[in-house]
């Protein structure tokens, strides 16, 4: 009897769908607004900046409702999967604009390290975008001992909305 409830309990959890615990809505709305920007003619590098730091963001935000942490570095991973779960269902609407680098360090062309390599502009700007975001509470904390301790209104906020604004600008005129 028990034999039989353990099979079909595991033959239920290989015949489930995975559940998607991202909002399908949000990556979505994402996409048209990406879409739309590109439409407009910004740059899909730039575009990638601002949903890179949306996606990575979001997996922040997610990362710390989970209250209970079940392994280490849990929360990395859950940042890394709701990026990837809001860029990569994006990448094929708002990406395609590619670029390419040759690298000739060492080796025969071919070589990993003497070879074209082609990439997605939307697919790095995501990253950027995300690390920009990362970076910017290391740039509030400076700017918060460079004024002796105190800090103004929406500090962290503003100082990681003009990092995007001006990285997106300078590469939007730049490019």
């Amino acid at each position: 009897m028990k034999k039989t409830i353990v099979i079909i309990v595991l033959g239920l959890l290989f015949w489930a769908k995975p559940a998607l615990a991202h909002c399908p809505l949000c990556t979505i709305g994402a996409g048209i607004v990406a879409t739309l920007a590109v439409w407009l003619g910004v740059n899909t590098l730039v575009v990638g900046i601002f949903l890179g730091a949306f996606a990575a963001a979001l997996g922040l935000w997610l990362a710390r409702i989970i209250k209970r942490k079940f392994f280490r570095y849990q929360d990395l991973l859950v940042v890394i999967v709701v990026f990837l779960s809001t860029i990569l269902p994006i990448l094929p609407i708002a990406g395609g604009e590619k670029t390419s680098v040759y690298i000739s360090w060492i080796g025969d062309y071919g070589s990993p390290l003497n070879r074209t390599y082609v990439i997605d502009l939307f697919l790095i700007g995501s990253v950027l975008g995300a690390l920009l975001l990362a970076v910017s509470p290391l740039l509030s904390r400076q700017l918060t001992k460079a004024r002796q301790g105190k800090t103004f209104a929406f500090q962290g906020i503003i100082v990681t909305f003009l990092l995007l604004i001006i990285s997106g600008l300078i590469l939007q005129f730049t490019l």
